[in-house]
């Protein structure tokens, strides 16, 4: 797809502007998307020598071809943003509620006949004590 003079769009690159020249946003952002930035830092909050609170930030801005370029995938697998993922995450979820429900109706029509068997088998024991007395 890429080669040596097309950028991943299939277009040329934007050539730097002159030195000395004002860029405009436009192409800033382009050279931004197409080449990557990364912003990192550390904040750590410390009282009399104890460790707080630690926050490390790691930022990555590219366009979407060069982070697939670079191994960076995740919103292809997040079911929030890939509604194929959430989709068969949802039906996958359906089934496994649709077998528990007919395994628990089973259950619970097998108890109720062994419920009714119980209660029939008391109201003979009891007629047959009626009948004795």
């Amino acid at each position: 797809m890429d080669d040596a003079l097309t950028g991943p769009a299939g277009r040329l690159p934007a050539p730097p502007p002159p030195p000395g020249a004002s860029a405009n946003l436009a192409d800033i952002l382009e050279r931004v998307l197409d080449k990557g930035v990364v912003i990192a830092g550390d904040i750590r909050i410390n009282l009399l020598d104890i460790e707080l609170l630690t926050v490390k930030l790691r930022l990555v801005v590219v366009s979407v071809d060069k982070a697939k370029e670079m191994g960076i995938d995740w919103w292809e697998h997040d079911p929030a943003l890939s509604p194929g993922t959430r989709r068969r995450d949802l039906g996958a979820e359906n089934e496994r509620l649709k077998a528990r429900i007919a395994a628990l109706e089973s259950q619970e029509t097998q108890g109720s006949q062994e419920t009714r068997g119980s209660q029939e088998t008391r109201q003979i024991r009891a007629a047959q004590e009626t009948q004795e007395e």
